[in-house]
């Protein structure tokens, strides 16, 4: 067997075990959360990372559209997801945001009450290639990473797959072309590489920005620009969850589509000031400089629909990244209903 494919199906052994091992210790949380001295549903959220990325998400939360459906979000930050995934497998998050991914491998190895994705918050990558020193590579292609080493994410995740996707789009190949680190924690990533490790690293923001304000680097491309649509980031929960509380899920459904429309409908100022208060450590002006910088590359939907295509395109990545033992069908994990039924709101 191939030393790589047997590395990486070691990797997804570890990302799924303790998943299998925690709900069989507590079962899968299929009931509805408890209510509030106001009536409200709390429904515990569980984020895999904090970032501007799901901006959307906090101006729905900071502008009460989840409190007009009648729910009040309990926000958690998974910190990976296999942290999520484990937090809406064992009941302690009846809904999750985390990559496609997971809920796939979760699938293929055999949870009959597996994840289901009922709603898309981002379309396309959100990570991006930062390159050592102030602005040395501003004429940046491909080829100048041959010969150089680039920290990743973790393998079987989606940045990560990306990364070799697009690296494989321009005929590099990992471990021959470019070396890879992928053995450093998400949260450790950012600050390895300003303490000199790699030539490159790929980070989301506000990680990436801090790195160019701290003169360590600077940003040379999104991964985005060549991967195109895709089903990076989605809202899932158990399929009994779901099968029990379909109005709460459409109604959870419905703020995320409010929420999607007011990010589209308003400039980077208006909504770095609403999700300000999910990051305090970050300034107004580098806020803005990452909202604008999301925007300007389609990041996010006017809807929650999944797009089917994105979704064969994000198993075509997953294959190619010798991830995916076989395809399953977008039926069989995605219930588009919700969606539709919030385009009508």
């Amino acid at each position: 067997m191939n030393l790589l494919k047997l590395t990486k199906g070691l990797v997804l052994l570890a990302f799924l075990l303790p998943i299998f091992a925690l709900a069989a210790c507590t079962g899968s949380g299929s009931g509805s959360g408890s209510e509030t001295e106001d009536g409200l549903t709390i429904i515990n959220l569980n984020e895999v990372v904090r970032s501007v990325f799901y901006a959307p998400q906090y101006v729905a939360i900071e502008l009460g559209f989840f409190e007009d459906e009648g729910i009040e979000i309990v926000l958690e930050t998974g910190q990976g997801a296999d942290r999520s995934m484990v937090a809406l497998i064992s009941g302690e998050a009846q809904i999750g945001l985390m990559g496609t991914e997971a809920a796939i491998y979760v699938y293929i190895e055999g949870r009959e009450d597996h994840a289901v994705i009922f709603a898309q918050l981002t379309g396309r990558a959100g990570n991006f290639l930062v390159a050592r020193g102030r602005d040395e590579m501003q004429n940046f292609t491909w080829d100048d990473v041959r010969g150089r080493t680039i920290i990743g994410g973790r393998p079987g995740g989606m940045p990560q797959m990306v990364l070799e996707y697009v690296l494989y789009l321009h005929d590099i190949e990992p471990g021959v072309d470019v070396e890879i680190i992928t053995n450093l924690a998400f949260t450790t990533t950012a600050g390895a590489f300003v303490g000199g490790i790699g030539d490159f690293t790929a980070e989301f923001d506000p990680s990436a920005l801090e790195i160019e304000r701290a003169g360590h680097g600077h940003v040379v491309t999104g991964l985005a620009n060549y991967t195109g649509a895709l089903p990076y980031t989605v809202y899932m929960a158990n399929r009994s969850f779901i099968e029990a509380n379909p109005d709460i899920i459409q109604r959870f459904t419905n703020a995320v589509r409010r929420g999607q429309q007011w990010v589209a409908d308003h400039s980077p100022a208006e909504i770095a000031e609403v999700i300000s208060p999910f990051f305090p450590h970050s300034d107004m002006e580098d806020l803005i400089f990452i909202v604008n910088r999301y925007q300007s590359q389609n990041t996010w939907l006017n809807n929650p629909l999944v797009d089917e295509a994105g979704f064969s395109l994000l198993q075509d990545i997953m294959e190619h990244g010798g991830e995916l033992g076989r395809r399953v069908s977008f039926n069989t994990l995605v219930n588009n209903d919700f969606a539709q039924n919030s385009m009508h709101y």
